[in-house]
């Protein structure tokens, strides 16, 4: 159970929905809690609503809950550096792209509207207390094997959701990002035209 409350809310220029101002990336969770699985369960169900193009939904989900050997595996395919902090999440959830259909024609949205689906879950998760830490440090292919995919389906990141833990039981070096001040360029430098 964490011991410390970090105040995380972002200093939005413009109001936005707590679920976004209060969402950000923690390394730190409760290695002793499992996932709540109705909580889970809903935002899973939120990635499933996301747009996508034509209504193709390429995306797909592998859930990895921790004490599994495929929470095991999955933590064996990230950078080193998300190894040390990671595998304490109470479970790993695999965000895959369809990038071709069955037929091998291309699917050229898929990464975007799998985007849209990991952003649905994020907030939803958000929405129902847990903590969320999307993941690029990964090797995708030795995923792709892990998870048997077909070639057409791509590993893009691994989520680390479960509750937020106690920062202090980090190495000092993430002690520090996990207490660092939020920062985002200015919304005048992100909108690049606006007539």
């Amino acid at each position: 159970m964490s011991t410390s409350v970090i105040e995380r809310t972002a200093s939005t220029s413009v109001p936005v929905i707590s679920a976004i101002a209060e969402r950000w990336s923690p390394r730190a969770f409760d290695a002793e809690t499992t996932i709540d699985e109705d909580k889970l369960a809903a935002a899973l169900e939120a990635a499933r609503w996301a747009p996508s193009a034509y209504n193709s939904q390429p995306w797909r989900f592998a859930v990895a809950r921790r004490g599994t050997d495929l929470h095991t595996a999955v933590s064996a395919t990230l950078v080193s550096f998300n190894q040390m902090w990671a595998p304490a999440a109470s479970a790993l959830v695999v965000a895959i792209a369809e990038t071709a259909a069955a037929d091998g024609t291309p699917i050229s949205h898929a990464a975007y509207d799998l985007g849209q689906a990991v952003a649905g879950f994020s907030v939803q998760a958000q929405e129902e207390g847990l903590a969320v830490h999307q993941m690029s440090g990964l090797d995708a292919a030795a995923l792709a094997q892990v998870l048997e995919l077909e070639e057409r389906f791509v590993p893009f990141t691994v989520i680390a959701v479960g509750d937020l833990g106690d920062a202090s039981a980090l190495p000092e070096a993430l002690q520090e990002r996990e207490n660092a001040p939020r920062e985002r360029r200015p919304l005048t430098e992100t909108v690049i035209a606006n007539a």
